[in-house]
C-alpha cells in the first residue's frame, strides 16, 4: 500500500495514478456524479487532462485527489486540487449513485481532509451551491464553516474553509 494512502473504518482511500483512468474517466463522464463539480462532466480526453495535472499536484504538494475504494470497489473520487479560480487548496468529492446515502463521502471527505491539514496545509476550501444541500450537509458535517458566498451562473456558491495551524 502507498504510503500516502488513508484507510478509514469501511473505506481505502489511495492516491490518483494512471491506473484509474477508466474508473476517473467513468466517473467524470456521469452527470449524477461530477455534474454539480467545478468544470462539469468531462470527456476522456479531458478526463486525461487532469489525471495529469492531478499526478503533477501529489508530486509538487504531497497531498492530492484520492480514489475511493469500499470493499475494493471503485465508488468515488475526494482529495484537495488548486482551484483555477485563485481561491486556493479546495476539497472535492464525488461519489457514484450507488454509493450516497450512507455516510461514504462524508467519511471519505473527512480524511482526505485531515489527511491536507496533517501534510501541512493550514487552510482548505470547499465550494459548493447554495442549493445543494447534500454537498453543504457533507462540508458542514465535517468541521468546515461558510466564509463567503459569490455568484456564477445566477447562483449563489458557498465558500466553506477548515483552518488548522
Amino acid at each position: 500500500m502507498d504510503l500516502r494512502s488513508v484507510r478509514t473504518p469501511r473505506l481505502l482511500l489511495k492516491p490518483v495514478t494512471w491506473r484509474d483512468m477508466d474508473d476517473m474517466a467513468r466517473l467524470k463522464a456521469d452527470g449524477g456524479a461530477f455534474g454539480q463539480m467545478l468544470g462539469g462532466v468531462c470527456t476522456r480526453q479531458q478526463a486525461e487532462c487532469e489525471m495529469a495535472d492531478d499526478i503533477a499536484f501529489w508530486a509538487c504538494h504531497r497531498v492530492g485527489i484520492f480514489t475511493i475504494h469500499e470493499n475494493g470497489q471503485f465508488v468515488g473520487m475526494t482529495g484537495i486540487h488548486d482551484r483555477p479560480d485563485g481561491r486556493g487548496f479546495g476539497l472535492r468529492f464525488a461519489l457514484f449513485a450507488h454509493a450516497r446515502g450512507r455516510g461514504i463521502a462524508r467519511e471519505a471527505a473527512n480524511a482526505a481532509l485531515n489527511f491536507a491539514h496533517d501534510a501541512g496545509l493550514h487552510r482548505v476550501i470547499a465550494v459548493a451551491a447554495e442549493s445543494n444541500v447534500a454537498s453543504r450537509t457533507i462540508l458542514g458535517g465535517i468541521g468546515m464553516h461558510v466564509c463567503e458566498t459569490f455568484s456564477r451562473n445566477g447562483q449563489t456558491m458557498m465558500v466553506y474553509e477548515s483552518k488548522r495551524t
